[in-house]
């Protein structure tokens, strides 16, 4: 068996995935949802995921971390930046924000953008979610 099928048999559960990537089934789920990832199916409809796959999320979520929405994350596919190398984002100017300068410029942002559906606030709505936490202990 060569490399290249080892990598795409699937193997994990996506409670396994789960623990390998650090994300919830929920959001697995989400971007199978949106053509990210192809994980197969067993007779019973469980969701069995690939070395490849686990590979994918693992990137998704980098680019989530770096602020990339989904439409970004789409782009960054299409354009052959996973699997095998890796994907850069383009900066054009560096800039440090803190937390909180961040979280008052993506809220003026919206403010500045409300009402336009599918505007480009709707590439910033991710980032929010950052700064808002559940408590997790009610």
């Amino acid at each position: 068996m060569d490399d290249t099928t080892r990598r795409n048999l699937a193997l994990f559960p996506i409670g396994i995935v789960q623990k390998l990537t650090d994300l919830t089934a929920r959001q697995i789920r989400y971007y199978e949802q949106h053509e990210l990832i192809h994980p197969q199916r067993t007779e019973g409809n469980q969701r069995l995921f690939s070395f490849n796959d686990v590979e994918r999320l693992l990137e998704i979520k980098n680019l989530i971390d770096k602020g990339l929405n989904i439409a970004g994350i789409k782009t960054v596919i299409s354009q052959g930046g996973l699997f095998g190398t890796p994907t850069t984002v383009p900066v054009s100017e560096a800039v440090e924000l803190s937390e909180r300068e961040l979280h008052d410029l993506l809220l003026q942002e919206l403010a500045d953008r409300a009402g336009q559906r599918g505007g480009p606030a709707m590439t910033i709505q991710g980032e929010l979610s950052r700064f808002f936490h559940r408590d997790r202990s009610v």
